[in-house]
């Protein structure tokens, strides 16, 4: 092999084949976590015949492009130039010469993971962990079990997230993410190392890291420096309570909406500062009266797109209404809406609200509901579940508007109608007691 390993990388290297079961790469973009692990799944799929293998990412357009046609396909050319392995581009597997198959697969797409995990892996790889749910990760751990004289190992990677993240919680804290969140019992199993782009300077342009440091200060924690995120203190939702109440699936639903946050203002509402983010999140009313989030259709985009987003998610949920935030849009959101159904020769029922409070005064509301385990995310969210875990009772600390949170409320808002009034009288306790699954409706 011509290609080396660069000191960081031989280190982590040597992790990855010791002897735990699980090992996690976290820290900053482009610093050649991903390269790494798939080079190690190359590794064990030659040196042992009829070995299967399968690495996964949240959704399958990610993978299909991050991994399938960018990083193994470069890591096989530049560490095994003499290897031979044929790709099937219908079922998306890598097959080597002795037998062995490198599968990959997308967590979003049900078809795809019933047939990887109709069957058994010696190596398991989640792909930018920090967009998987707990859950999603627990079913997948119970197929790596091939037993062809290989060790099972499973790999993750991740830009680190909040520390609230299961990945912390497990690698760092080493207790068990769902509540009571008792000590695992095997801490030796669970190794991490972190990585970051300085430590791969020497196959990165000269000036990408400059560019990452001219990232906001949360982002450059992030995506340069690879730390996990600080929980801000007095935060509004929990996110060991979304991923307890996290579902799979979408259950019978007696109303489904759109919402649309056009606002994009930055820091507090009418600073005039404005952001090109429109966020779009689609939630139902369920049977039983909980509220399940759909689907965050959030978008950077001009009306003409933004539009489209808003009544192609319509359809698809064959929602009920279209509910748009008007404070900074006006009549803008209704007409952009409007037009964009007529367009697509779609009939569409809107209806516009006015936010009189502040954006954490309306969410309190909201944040009980998830507190009463009464909402449940079907799937992972992590970007919408990023600005919920920034609300807190001392203002939003993150990056820019809470786009996503502030759409998130406004559905919730029209699914519920009792959560307006709380959110428009100060002072009345946010707790919602619903003994019917219509009452109050």
């Amino acid at each position: 092999m011509t290609f080396q390993l660069n000191p960081r990388q031989d280190l982590a290297n040597k992790m990855l084949g010791s002897s735990a079961t699980h090992t996690l790469l976290y820290g900053g973009s482009r610093s050649g976590k991903t390269f790494l692990i798939c080079r190690a799944i190359a590794i064990r799929a030659m040196r042992v015949e009829k070995s299967r293998h399968a690495i996964f990412r949240y959704r399958f357009n990610s993978v299909k492009t991050a991994v399938w046609y960018d990083t193994f396909p470069k890591m096989m050319s530049l560490c095994f130039p003499g290897a031979t392995y044929t790709p099937n581009k219908s079922d998306y597997f890598y097959t080597f010469p002795n037998g062995s198959e490198v599968w990959i697969g997308g967590l979003d797409d049900k078809d795809r993971v019933d047939k990887v995990l109709g069957q058994e892996h010696a190596t398991i790889f989640l792909n930018e962990c920090s967009q998987i749910s707990f859950s999603a990760r627990e079913t997948v751990r119970t197929r790596l079990a091939q037993n062809v004289g290989l060790p099972l190992r499973m790999y993750y990677d991740e830009n680190p997230p909040r520390r609230t993240h299961w990945s912390y919680r497990l690698f760092v804290a080493k207790v068990h993410p769902e509540p009571p969140n008792r000590p695992i019992p095997d801490p030796e199993n669970y190794q991490i190392m972190q990585m970051n782009p300085v430590d791969n300077q020497e196959n990165l342009s000269p000036t990408y890291i400059a560019e990452l440091q001219t990232l906001s200060a949360r982002q450059r924690l992030r995506f340069l420096d690879g730390e996990f995120g600080q929980a801000g203190e007095g935060q509004l939702f929990d996110q060991g309570n979304i991923e307890t109440n996290r579902v799979k699936s979408m259950p019978a639903l007696q109303r489904i909406v759109v919402a649309v946050d056009p606002s994009g203002s930055k820091g507090e509402e009418g600073s005039g500062n404005k952001s090109d983010d429109i966020g779009i999140v689609v939630a139902g009313l369920g049977l039983d009266g909980h509220c399940y989030v759909l689907e965050d259709a959030t978008i950077n985009a001009g009306p003409g797109t933004w539009g489209k987003v808003v009544v192609n998610a319509y359809q698809r949920f064959e929602a009920d209404a279209v509910v748009g935030e008007s404070n900074y849009g006006g009549a803008m959101v209704e007409h952009v809406v409007k037009t964009a159904a007529t367009a697509a020769d779609v009939s569409l029922s809107y209806k516009e609200v006015r936010a009189s409070r502040g954006k954490i005064v309306r969410a309190e509301p909201a944040a009980a509901m998830y507190e009463q385990n009464r909402v449940h995310h079907v799937g992972m969210f992590s970007e919408l579940e990023d600005q919920l875990s920034d609300m807190t009772t001392g203002g939003y600390i993150g990056d820019g508007s809470p786009d996503r949170a502030d759409a998130l409320v406004w559905a919730m808002a029209e699914l519920f109608p009792a959560l307006v009034r709380r959110m428009e009288r100060p002072g009345v306790s946010p707790i919602i007691e619903i003994d019917s699954p219509l009452d109050g409706f």
